[in-house]
């Protein structure tokens, strides 16, 4: 089968991007031949897609289209462009490069499913212009969040018209994929989808670069986040729950490693840096890394942390329990339900979140209590003898042939 991947931004650097790069291993694993039409810089090089897999990209920041790549969430580990400031002119060209880009993706590969990322604008392209074989799209939340904090029909040069008309596209997919069961009833919900249009696929993880390793001396004390640098990400309140431990609480000293790129909110991200530098305990940001430089971060530490204000299902989780983390988070909707049917034995410790203003945004005065909260978490996390997790069910391979099984069920339908 030749199969299409299609994202309007780059196939990597986020979750959603490292998770079609995953899948797309796994399909060219069961023997597919693959492709990947993306959104990526003139400059920039992908080398996180299979050597076999074609790749079609339609270049930012060039004559055709003079703007850095369009994010799904407003602050990217990379320069970006928020949806909301495209002015009209800009939202045009955005539409005529992807529109042209479809149609010579279509003829050249002359794919047999197209696999789109994103519940939005591209997504709604590709339904309007493929015809010849199944369209199927995945929800990774941030498309979720586009369309409700943003208003399309109110801000940028979008219309009312057109916000509708991703909402009809999407509800004339094929199939439409959802990472968790309250996910799938938002989309529902949100987009008008058919009774058994949308299905639950989950996610996975590479258990060739995510395992233990017993060559490599875990840490007790060391905690590890992954994830964009970035407010809303909860990295703030993480600094400041650790900033509120003290020694006589612990068994060893607390050491913080905060892996993942920048926002591209410089101001936000120095304040973070100066509040990582003034913590009692040390606090090391290291940028992005690579999945292996990661799984090695992972296996030296005694615990993973992600506070998020707003996930979708994140393989950070999985990552960090397939290499022996013990894991606190935040208990967001549907993340729980999933990782407690899927990995009965995981040792995760759910932090209840502060109260929500908007999709994203929490209510200031709970922050502090959600510090707090996180402390006690992390604190009782460390202080519990670690157990192993048995993750190899949840293989990238399975995830492709569930998707697959779904588009053969609606093909034979």
């Amino acid at each position: 089968m030749r199969i299409l991947n299609v994202t309007a931004q780059k196939p990597d650097s986020t979750g959603s991007g490292i998770y079609l790069a995953e899948l797309v291993r796994a399909e060219a694993a069961l023997g597919h031949e693959t492709a990947v039409l993306c959104g990526i810089a003139a400059t920039d090089k992908v080398t996180t897609l299979p050597g076999e897999t074609k790749l079609y990209g339609v270049r930012f920041e060039t004559e055709a289209l003079p703007f850095p790549v369009c994010g799904m969430s407003d602050t990217m580990p990379y320069p970006s462009t928020r949806y909301c400031d495209l002015t009209k002119g800009q939202a045009e060209c955005l539409v005529r490069a992807f529109r042209r880009a479809i149609h010579e993706v279509v003829g050249s590969f002359q794919p047999d499913l197209v696999i789109c990322h994103h519940l939005f604008l591209v997504t709604s392209l590709v339904r309007e212009e493929v015809r010849s074989c199944p369209v199927v799209g995945i929800c990774h939340s941030t498309d979720l969040r586009q369309l409700a904090h943003h208003a399309l029909a109110s801000r940028g040069p979008w219309g009312e018209a057109l916000e509708e008309r991703i909402r009809h596209d999407v509800a004339a997919l094929d199939a439409v994929l959802a990472l968790h069961r309250e996910q799938a009833a938002q989309i529902q919900a949100t987009f008008g989808c058919g009774t058994g249009q949308v299905r639950v696929i989950g996610t996975g993880y590479n258990a060739h670069v995510f395992s233990p390793a017993a060559s490599v001396e875990r840490r007790p004390g060391a905690v590890v986040y992954a994830g964009k640098i970035w407010r809303k990400k909860g990295v703030a309140s993480l600094i400041e729950a650790c900033s509120h431990i003290g020694p006589h609480e612990l068994a060893a000293p607390l050491s913080l490693t905060l892996c993942g790129g920048r926002s591209n909110n410089e101001e936000e991200y120095e304040g973070i840096a100066r509040a990582a530098a003034a913590a009692p305990w040390p606090i090391e940001l290291v940028g992005r890394l690579s999945q292996r430089d990661l799984a090695q971060r992972y296996r030296e530490a005694e615990a993973f942390v992600l506070p998020s204000f707003f996930e979708g299902l994140p393989l950070v989780t999985i990552e960090a329990l397939a290499c022996g983390c013990k894991v606190v988070m935040t208990d967001l909707a549907g993340i729980r339900t999933w990782v407690e049917e899927n990995l009965v034995d995981a040792p995760v410790w759910w932090v209840k979140p502060p109260r929500m203003a908007s999709v994203d945004e929490p209510v200031p005065e709970d922050l502090p209590a959600f510090a707090g909260r996180l402390k006690a978490a992390l604190l009782a996390a460390l202080a519990t003898p670690s157990t192993p997790c048995d993750t190899t069910a949840l293989s990238w391979e399975s995830v492709c042939e569930r998707l697959l099984g779904i588009v053969g069920e609606g093909s034979s339908s």
